[in-house]
């Protein structure tokens, strides 16, 4: 068993609408799960952009700094979850995640396409993020198809 909730689980709870973090601490204290397998259902495509203080273009070097420009979308079908605010120090004895960027839409396509425009428009001034790796990343064929494999 594993009792961590990933990184990931904003986009299980995209896809089926169930807030996985909740069920989790109902459960902890004491209450037994409400939810049985033929009560969860996909709808949709979800995906999701981990925004990391990276620099891509110098070997993924962990960036540094203080946010002094900070802009995040609010769009409908994307879901951000961060910590930031504009002067928040980055400093390098810490994971270097500092936002995800979570598209919910009908198609995979559609999901690609939000997740791009968010992206496009969020500001993370004073350091590096690997927003621009993310976009191009976001434009790659094989990518977009769903044609990859663990050694992309």
């Amino acid at each position: 068993m594993n009792t961590r909730i990933q990184v990931e689980h904003p986009v299980t709870e995209a896809i089926t609408g169930i807030d996985l973090v909740k069920q989790q601490l109902l459960i902890a204290a004491g209450n037994s799960l409400q939810l049985q397998q033929n009560d969860i259902h996909i709808n949709g495509h979800a995906i999701e952009a981990r925004i990391c203080a990276e620099d891509a273009e110098r070997d993924f070097r962990p960036s540094t700094g203080r946010i002094q420009q900070l802009f995040i979308p609010e769009r409908t079908g994307i879901r951000t979850d961060h910590f930031l605010q504009n002067d928040t120090s980055i400093l390098p004895d810490y994971d270097s995640l500092l936002a995800k960027q979570i598209a919910h839409a009908s198609t995979r396509r559609q999901a690609l396409q939000q997740l791009r425009e968010s992206l496009e428009q969020t500001r993370i001034g004073g350091i590096k993020s690997n927003i621009p790796f993310l976009l191009q990343l976001l434009e790659n064929e094989q990518f977009q198809q769903n044609k990859i494999s663990t050694s992309f």
